[in-house]
C-alpha cells in the first residue's frame, strides 16, 4: 500500500471506516509484511490474523541507495563479529515479536569484502531463525549478484544461486519471460518449490500480467512447477478504491484460485464467526452490541474459501448482519432444475480425524422462500482402506461423504455445548451434530443447502452463516482455566464530559495460560455509588494478550464523603468459542472517592 497500512499501528484497533483488510488466507502459504524501513516488524494485528489462519509471517530487512551501501559496509565488510551480531539480533526480534522470519532485500551495490560475507551472513541468519522460531524462514530477494553488482536477474542463475543456497528461498524479480522460468526450473532441481516468482500486481515494467490479468502470470509459473510471490495485492484497494473493495477483492483472488493450492486446516478446534476484523458495527448473539465503524485485524476470525462457481455459487462477506463480531458469511447460489441440493465448500482439511467429532452450525436463511430449504454440514474424507464411519461402516464411495447425525440435545455433561446449540435468536437457527470416524483423514467441510421438494425449475437461495465449529469431542468436556491476578495500574483521572462525571484511564493486566484463549472480552459492569443503583454491562474492547488499556471511561463523580465502586470483568473466549462460566472470568472492583479538600 502506498504510504503503508497506517491504521494497523493501533494495537487495540481503531474506528476506521472502509479499511484495507486481507482475508484470502486459504490461498497463501506465507505473508510478507513489506516496507522501505530498514527493519520492518510486522504489526501484531497482522501476525495474529495470519497465525489464526495457519499462515507464517515474515518481516523485512532492506538496504537501499547510498545509505544502504554505508550500512552494508558497516555490518558486512566489518567481518564475522559484526554480521553475526546483526543476524543474532534479527533472530531475537522475530522470536520476541512472535513472527516467523525475514525477507532479506539488499538493493544496493556491495564492495568485494561485503559481498564475500553476504552468504555467511545469510547462512548464519537462517540457522539462527530456525533455532529461535519453530518453522522459521529466511527468503532472499533477487537483487545483488555474487560479484556485488546490483542487477535484477528475473530468474535463478549462477550469478545469484550462492544466496539461494544459503537460505530457505528466492523471491525472483517481476520482469521475467517464460524462458527465465525454464532456466530457473532446471537449475533449482528438487528445490523448485523454494523459488517464488514475482508477480507485481501493479504491472510495473515488462511483465506478463498484473491487475485482474495476474492469472496470466500464475498460469505460466504453475506450468513450470514453481512457486509464486504476489507483490502489492493492495492494488485492489489503492487502484480501484474502498467503495467496492470486498467485491473487487473477491474477484481478484477468484481469478487466481485455479492456480493457488488451498491452504488447509491441520488442527482442531475449528471455530469461526467469519468476522473480517472490521465492520460498520459490532454484533453479539445476533444483536448489535456497539454501533459505529471499527477495525482490528487481531479480531479477525478463521476465514473460509471465498468461491464463485460459474455463476451458480458465490460466497461473500455480509457487514449488515452477523451473529458475533463484524460480519457473517453470505452464501448465494442456485439449485439447478431436477437436482435436490447445492454443496458449498467452506474449508479444506489435512489432518487425522479424532474418534468423535461435534459440529455446530448457526445460520439464517434470507428471502421470501426461506422455509423451502434445509441446511446441513457435510464432511468428506480422503481415500483410505482403513477409514470407517462409526464402528464398522465402510466408506460408501471414494472421498467418503459423511452427513453428521443431528443432535436434538448434546450428550449429558456437555453443558457448554448445550448452551451454544440453543442460543439461536434474532432469526438465527443453531444446529448440533456428531460424527464418529475411525482411521480417517479429514478432507473438506461443506455446507449443504437442500430444497424440501424437487422442482423442474432452478431455485435461488441466500444463506447467512453466523458460526461454524468442528470440535474434537474429547476436548469439549475439559474445564477452561480461570483468569488469575487481575490488577489495575497507571490510573489517570481527568475531568469528565460534564460536571457530574470523571474520566478514567487505566491499564489492566492478568494471567492466563498461553494458547488457551482466542481473545478476551473486557467489560465494565458499571459504577455504583449507592447500593440500589442498577449496573449496566458495557463492552470496553477486545484484548489479544493479557493486557488492555482502558481510555477515557466516563464514571460518576462521587459526592463529598461518598465512595463509588467500578466493577471490571475479563471474559476469556476459548479457541473453540464455547461459553465460559462467569465464575472463571477475571473480576476487579475499584473503589474510589473524592480526595479530601476537593470540591465536587
Amino acid at each position: 500500500m502506498r504510504g503503508g497500512y497506517l491504521e494497523d499501528r493501533f494495537i487495540q484497533g481503531s474506528a476506521t471506516r472502509n479499511p484495507y483488510v486481507f482475508y484470502h488466507w486459504r490461498h497463501i502459504d506465507i505473508f510478507v509484511y513489506f516496507s522501505h524501513h530498514t527493519v520492518t516488524i510486522p504489526p501484531v494485528c497482522w501476525t495474529n490474523a495470519a497465525h489464526r489462519n495457519g499462515v507464517p509471517v515474515l518481516g523485512t530487512f532492506i538496504t537501499e541507495w547510498t545509505g544502504g551501501e554505508k550500512l552494508c559496509e558497516a555490518f558486512l565488510a566489518a567481518g564475522a563479529e559484526a554480521y553475526g551480531a546483526v543476524s543474532d539480533q534479527l533472530a531475537r526480534i522475530a522470536q520476541h515479536y512472535r513472527f516467523d522470519g525475514w525477507l532479506i532485500n539488499i538493493e544496493n551495490t556491495l564492495s568485494a569484502v561485503a559481498v564475500e560475507n553476504l552468504s555467511p551472513f545469510l547462512r548464519r541468519l537462517t540457522a539462527q531463525v530456525h533455532s529461535a522460531v519453530p518453522g522459521g524462514l529466511v527468503i532472499w530477494y533477487d537483487s545483488v549478484l555474487e560479484n556485488g553488482a546490483l542487477r535484477w536477474q528475473n530468474e535463478l542463475n549462477e550469478q545469484n544461486r550462492v544466496f539461494f543456497d544459503a537460505c530457505d528461498g528466492l523471491f525472483v524479480n517481476y520482469n521475467w519471460k517464460e524462458e527465465h522460468l525454464e532456466r530457473t526450473r532446471r537449475l533449482a532441481g528438487q528445490r523448485h518449490a523454494d523459488v517464488y516468482i514475482g508477480v507485481d500486481v501493479f504491472a510495473r515494467g515488462d511483465v506478463v500480467g498484473g491487475g485482474f490479468d495476474s492469472h496470466k502470470s500464475l498460469s505460466l509459473i504453475r506450468k513450470h512447477s514453481l512457486s509464486a510471490a504476489i507483490f502489492a495485492p493492495g492494488w485492489v484497494y489503492e487502484h480501484l478504491g474502498a467503495e467496492n473493495f470486498l467485491q473487487n477483492e473477491n474477484k481478484f483472488w477468484g481469478l487466481l484460485a485455479d492456480y493457488l493450492p488451498t491452504h488447509s486446516i491441520c488442527t482442531l478446534p475449528l471455530a469461526t464467526s467469519f468476522s473480517l476484523g472490521m465492520g460498520t458495527s459490532r454484533f453479539l448473539t445476533g444483536k448489535e452490541e456497539e454501533p459505529g465503524p471499527w477495525y482490528n485485524l487481531s479480531a479477525q476470525e478463521i476465514q473460509p474459501l471465498y468461491t464463485e462457481s460459474e455463476g451458480q455459487l458465490l460466497t461473500s462477506c455480509c457487514l449488515q448482519d452477523a451473529w458475533c463480531g463484524g460480519s457473517s458469511l453470505r452464501v448465494q447460489g442456485t439449485i439447478p432444475p431436477g437436482e435436490e441440493r447445492a454443496a458449498i465448500r467452506l474449508f479444506s482439511f489435512q489432518m487425522q480425524a479424532p474418534p468423535k467429532l461435534f459440529l455446530n452450525l448457526l445460520y439464517k436463511m434470507e428471502g421470501p422462500h426461506r422455509d423451502e430449504f434445509t441446511v446441513a454440514l457435510e464432511l468428506t474424507t480422503w481415500d483410505s482402506d482403513t477409514c470407517h464411519e462409526g464402528n464398522i461402516t465402510p466408506l460408501p464411495e471414494p472421498h467418503g461423504r459423511h452427513h453428521p447425525r443431528l443432535l436434538p440435545a448434546p450428550p449429558p455433561g456437555l453443558a457448554a455445548l448445550l448452551a451454544a446449540c440453543s442460543r439461536g435468536s434474532q432469526g438465527w437457527t443453531s444446529r448440533c451434530y456428531e460424527l464418529e470416524l475411525q482411521g480417517c483423514l479429514l478432507r473438506d467441510l461443506s455446507l449443504l443447502v437442500s430444497r424440501q421438494q424437487s422442482s423442474p425449475q432452478e431455485t435461488r437461495f441466500t444463506c447467512l452463516l453466523g458460526e461454524v465449529r468442528v470440535l474434537d469431542a474429547a476436548s469439549v468436556a475439559a474445564s477452561p482455566p480461570q483468569v488469575q491476578s487481575l490488577t489495575a495500574s497507571q490510573l489517570w483521572w481527568q475531568e469528565g464530559p460534564d460536571a457530574q462525571q470523571l474520566s478514567l484511564s487505566l491499564t489492566l493486566r492478568w494471567a492466563f495460560p498461553p494458547g488457551r484463549a482466542n481473545h478476551f472480552r473486557v467489560l465494565s459492569l458499571g459504577t455504583r455509588c449507592r447500593r440500589d443503583q442498577p449496573q449496566q454491562p458495557q463492552l470496553l474492547g477486545l484484548a489479544h494478550a493479557c493486557l488492555f488499556r482502558v481510555v477515557g471511561l466516563a464514571v460518576p463523580r462521587p459526592a463529598a464523603g461518598q465512595s463509588c465502586q467500578l466493577e471490571l470483568l475479563v471474559e476469556p473466549v476459548q479457541p473453540n468459542e464455547l461459553p465460559v462460566d462467569p465464575d472463571r472470568w477475571g473480576r476487579l472492583v475499584l473503589v474510589y472517592s473524592e480526595p479530601a479538600g476537593s470540591s465536587s
